[in-house]
Parts: structure tokens; C-alpha cells; sequence
């Protein structure tokens, strides 16, 4: 998998400045320690097989009825069970994440580039907010996409692992044959060391999704976290606010450096410096700073895709890059 966040390289994992993955940059949301806590007195017993805590908790944060909802371990479970659903081609439109394709690679689904038609069976994976881009689809767009899939036979998967950033424009509750929703909770709780991502989609498509899922999905720690969801919109919108401040002031520095900086509606921008920056990302890394090169992502090397942090950490990024470009 082509990831941030790898910061297992040294065995001090909290040495790292971590500009690479697209986290709440604080860590866990600050009632997630008491949740796990919660949950220990479960983990003697296998998870429910049925999921109702978990489904009940995402089906009301999510605004939909439980049966269209299916706790899993994970964005990446997500896309690895859309790509599973039938046989076609699996379609994107790059620059975007690369495991949809990777995925589809191993469960030997052949993909291609999204031309604006499909044939039946084809499954079109979209990213919105897009990644690395931070580019964002109206609904309009999205449902239009949708139709044409049809029209060929196929179906849309928007996979919307960023939209709690920018909620309103989530397909969340606009369900309706041939569209799967991918979702996970990692970036805005701060949490991807508990798997705990979900789809969202019409109910006969869900159970197709559970046939061919893992038993005891999600796990106890999961399981509370989920079920706490609805409890907590008022923190999580907070944080939602908070980022597009951050991002707003992270984005005018970065531009005063000299780079091309794309509009985002993630946690995250995607800066162009006009530069080859490879050996900059090197000499950031030899300093305990990560950040994320774009090649697996398609684009030349003057491109990063840079986590918006707090903006403490925001400006030593900064301060680290007027050096390395100054010595340069």
C-alpha cells in the first residue's frame, strides 16, 4: 500500500513531525480514551456478529436507516469489499487514490481510466474530497455520474474518507440503486489505530457486502466507538471548523514560499513548488519531518500532498522549508 503515516521506521513513533498522513493533528478526539476504557470489559467475548451497536451508532451519526449502514475495519476494508462486488472493470479519475486500483489488481479486476461511459458490471470510484487534490464534487456533479454509470450497466462508489470536513456535501442520505458510500472515521477522530470505517448503500447491496466480509467486524474498542458517534456531532463539527481555519493560514504560507497550492476541502493541500523537492523531502526526513511525495499518485515530483496540523506545527514546517530552500 502507497500510505503515509509510516512512522514505525525508527522505534519512537512519536519523534516524528508527520505532515504524511491527514490526521487530527492533536491525536484521539478527547473523549476516545474513555470509550476504550468502556470497552475493555467486552474484549473477553467475541465482537456481535450482527454489528447492531456499531450499526445503530454510524446509521444515526450518518443520518440513515441501519440497514443501509456496514461497520468495517476501515476505509481500506471498504474499498477492498466495493471492488469485490462484481465482476467489470474498476474505473477512476487519476490523480486519486492508488488502491483502488491496487485493490482491484489483486482481486483481478481489471481498471481503466473513467471516459465518461461504462458497461455493465464496471464499478466507477470516485474521491470526494478528492486525494490528493482536495478537490470537492457538488452533489449535482456526483448524481449526474451516477446516471450515466447506469446507463452502462455499472455503479458509483464515492468514497467519502474526508467529508466529515466538509459534511454538506456528502451523498450520505441521497441513497439509491447502483451508489455505495465508503466512509471512515480515522482522520477527524484522530484514531487509525482502531479500524473503524463503514459503507453506506441500499440494503440489498449491503447484504451482498456481508457475504463476503470477515466474521467479528469491527472489534470491542471499535464497536464503542461507533456507538458514541451520534453523541459527539457538536466536537466533531468543531473540529471541521477549526481545520478550515488551520488550512486557510497553512495555505497563505505556503504560497508565500513560492508554491502552487491547490483549493482543499480536506485536511489536507496538495502544493506544487515549481521544484524538483525530492531531496528537500529527504533532508525534512533526516529532521524527523514527514511529508507526502505525490509520484504514487501520478503527479511530477514538485508535488506534495501536506496534512493540515496545528498551526504551531504548520509554521516549523515552514521554517524547516525557508531553510532547505535557502541553502539551496
Amino acid at each position: 500500500m502507497n500510505h503515509g503515516g509510516n512512522v514505525w521506521v525508527t522505534e519512537n513513533p512519536s519523534e516524528w513531525l508527520d505532515f504524511s498522513a491527514n490526521l487530527r493533528p492533536e491525536g484521539p478526539a478527547e473523549w476516545i480514551p474513555g470509550v476504550i476504557r468502556q470497552s475493555l470489559d467486552n474484549i473477553r467475548y467475541y465482537p456481535d456478529p450482527e454489528m447492531k451497536r456499531a450499526c445503530k451508532g454510524i446509521a444515526l451519526f450518518l443520518g440513515v436507516p441501519d440497514e443501509c449502514v456496514l461497520p468495517v475495519t476501515g476505509g481500506a476494508a471498504a474499498i477492498d469489499l466495493v471492488v469485490q462486488l462484481t465482476d467489470g472493470r474498476v474505473l477512476t479519475q487519476p490523480p486519486t487514490f492508488g488502491e483502488y486500483t491496487a485493490r482491484a489488481a489483486i482481486h483481478g479486476r481489471k481498471t481503466a481510466v473513467w471516459e465518461g461511459a461504462c458497461e455493465p458490471g464496471d464499478t466507477l470510484i470516485v474521491c470526494n474530497p478528492n486525494n490528493p487534490t482536495g478537490e470537492i464534487r457538488t452533489k449535482e456533479t456526483l448524481l449526474a455520474l451516477l446516471a450515466e454509470t447506469e446507463a452502462g450497466g455499472g455503479s458509483l462508489a464515492v468514497d467519502e474518507a474526508f467529508i466529515e470536513y466538509c459534511p454538506e456535501y456528502s451523498l450520505r442520505r441521497d441513497l439509491r440503486p447502483g451508489l455505495i458510500i465508503l466512509g471512515s472515521f480515522s482522520k477527524i477522530l484522530g484514531t487509525p489505530g482502531i479500524r473503524l470505517g463503514y459503507l453506506c448503500a441500499e440494503p440489498e447491496t449491503i447484504d451482498k457486502f456481508r457475504q463476503k466480509m470477515l466474521p467479528w467486524t469491527p472489534d470491542a474498542a471499535a464497536t464503542e466507538i461507533a456507538a458514541a458517534l451520534p453523541g459527539h456531532r457538536e466536537q466533531i463539527a468543531a473540529e471541521c471548523e477549526l481545520n478550515r481555519k488551520r488550512r486557510s493560514l497553512f495555505r497563505e504560507q505556503l504560497e508565500k514560499l513560492g508554491a502552487e497550492v491547490y483549493p482543499s476541502e480536506g485536511n489536507f493541500l496538495l502544493a506544487d513548488f515549481q521544484r524538483d523537492m525530492s531531496a528537500a523531502a529527504d533532508t525534512l526526513k533526516a529532521r524527523k519531518i514527514l511529508v507526502r511525495t505525490c509520484a504514487s499518485f501520478g503527479l511530477p515530483g514538485s508535488c506534495w500532498r501536506l496534512a493540515v496540523k496545528t498551526e504551531e506545527e504548520n509554521t516549523r514546517l515552514i521554517a524547516a522549508l525557508e531553510d532547505i530552500i535557502n541553502v539551496r
